[in-house]
Formats: structure tokens, C-alpha cells, sequence
């Protein structure tokens, strides 16, 4: 048995139980409930961080992935106008989305470096941007979400942020700001942090804008990250939870293992999303 054939045969067993975990629908009904909606499941260009832009393309194509969130590491920040406009027009012949950049970090209020950022994502129409702002910088961020109209979507990261351990501090954060800016639930880091990702959904609301999707074997443990499916993250809860919300936003998975070679632990991760939300969606 070539090593294709077995990720092929283990990629369906994960589909499989995904559809199984998720619920079939009951013989002759055509469709779920008429509120269930399309998940976008998509990637974090992270997940490839070392890898080529044109490595990651072919990936998604492979895997059929039609949403991506952009790492400056695969679309530099420092790019001029048109080595930007050519790395869009490379993801757009690939036939994916780009959903928003990031993340990125802005640790101070620093305003002319944070309009870089701004007239960066406004260059390569990102439609939001992921960023960490610390809070000297918040201010200037929402100044700047206002006047270039960009939402700016918050990460959260967990036990060892200063800031953002979950989305909670987000929300409180930004309780009294713009409606534009909101969160990304880092879904690994909420549960590490002691927040189930499940119940967060409802409590963010509409400020809920963007996902990072991993699994852990042990949620006191970073290290412990697996692929989505094999570890104690409610995945189908998630999703279920995403549906009652109609939330319509990117589910990106973020893999952050196996650096090197990352695409078997992809291919899986996302096999299992897109089985758990084809299920729900019928």
C-alpha cells in the first residue's frame, strides 16, 4: 500500500466518523433545517509558514480549499503595490478567497506604523484584518478601522497573553467601540485558557468574526495540538453552535505542527471540518 493510499483511506474513516459524530439525517428528508447554513471552511496561510505561496496554492486546490487567511510570511507587509497585486492574482487564479490578513501584532500605539498596516491590507482588499493590538494601541486601531473601513478582528492567545487569553477579554475590550471591530477565536487557546469555545459563540455574538480551528490530546498542554478530530475540542458542538448563529465568517484552520511537512495533517484536519459541516448543512 503506497503512503498516498493510506492518508487517502485515513482521511475517509475521519469524513466518515465526522458525518457519523455530526448526525445523518433521517431517510428521505432532503435537507437539514431550513436555518442550517454553508460553513466556509478554509485555511491560515500559517498553517504552511514554511512553505512556497505556489506550495500552498497547489495544496488547496488539492483538498479543495476556497478561503485563506493571509500570513505576511506568504504576502509581505513590506510589498509594493505590485508585488502585492501579483500575489493576488495568483491566489484569485487558484480559485481561493482571501478573507482577511494577519495576524498581526501591534504592541504599541504607535500611529504611523499601524497606517502602514492599514494601507497594507487596504492595497490587498482585505476584507478584515486579524491583529493583537496591546493597549496603548487599541485606540489608534479603532481610529484607523474607521477611516480606511477595514474591521479589525482581535486573536486571542491563550494562557500566555498578556492581553486576550480568550475572547472574553476581547469583548471586553472593545464593549464600548465600533461595531467593526470584534474577534478571532483562537478555538485551542480558549480551551487551554479554561473557556469552552462552544458556549463562547453565543456569548460573542456578532462580534464574532473570524476562527482559528485546532485540537489538543490534553487542553493543559500547547504541545499537545493533533489533528482536528483526534483530540477533546467539541468540534461538532462548534459547528453546531456556528449554525444557530448563521454565522457566515471564515473557519480557518490553523495547524501548527509539523512544520516541515504539514500537508498530511492538513488534509485531515480539513477532511474532518468539511465532514462535520456537510453534515450539519445536509
Amino acid at each position: 500500500m503506497s503512503r498516498h493510499t493510506a492518508i487517502s483511506r485515513r482521511t475517509l474513516f475521519q469524513t466518515s466518523a465526522a458525518i457519523a459524530a455530526a448526525g445523518a439525517l433521517p431517510a428521505g428528508r432532503a435537507s437539514a433545517s431550513p436555518r442550517a447554513v454553508p460553513l466556509h471552511i478554509g485555511l491560515a496561510s500559517y498553517s504552511m509558514r514554511k512553505q512556497s505561496v505556489d506550495d500552498m496554492l497547489a495544496l488547496c486546490k488539492e483538498i479543495d480549499v476556497k478561503y485563506l487567511t493571509v500570513k505576511e510570511m506568504h504576502l509581505p507587509r513590506n510589498s509594493t503595490p505590485e508585488q502585492i497585486q501579483q500575489i493576488k492574482d495568483k491566489i484569485a487564479a487558484a480559485g481561493v478567497a482571501i478573507t482577511g490578513g494577519g495576524v498581526i501584532n501591534w504592541n504599541k500605539g504607535d500611529e504611523a506604523a499601524i497606517r502602514k498596516d492599514f494601507e497594507y491590507a487596504k492595497a490587498a482588499k482585505f476584507p478584515l484584518i486579524v491583529a493583537s493590538p496591546g493597549p496603548d494601541a487599541i485606540d489608534v486601531a479603532e481610529k484607523l478601522m474607521k477611516e480606511f473601513n477595514i474591521p479589525v478582528a482581535i486573536h486571542n492567545h491563550g494562557p500566555e497573553d498578556k492581553h486576550y487569553q480568550t475572547p472574553r477579554e476581547v469583548l471586553a475590550a472593545i464593549k464600548n467601540r465600533d461595531k467593526r471591530m470584534g474577534a478571532c477565536m483562537d478555538i485551542g487557546h480558549t480551551f487551554r485558557a479554561g473557556v469552552n469555545p462552544v458556549d463562547m459563540v453565543a456569548e460573542l455574538g456578532d462580534r464574532l468574526m473570524d476562527l482559528h480551528v485546532k485540537d489538543l490530546k490534553d487542553k493543559m498542554k500547547k504541545e499537545s495540538q493533533t489533528e482536528v478530530g483526534r483530540g477533546q475540542l467539541d468540534i461538532v458542538g462548534l459547528f453546531k453552535a456556528l449554525q444557530r448563529r448563521r454565522y457566515n465568517g471564515h473557519i480557518g484552520l490553523e495547524y501548527e505542527i509539523n512544520t516541515d511537512h504539514p500537508e498530511n495533517g492538513i488534509r485531515e484536519s480539513i477532511a474532518y471540518m468539511k465532514g462535520v459541516a456537510d453534515a450539519l448543512v445536509g
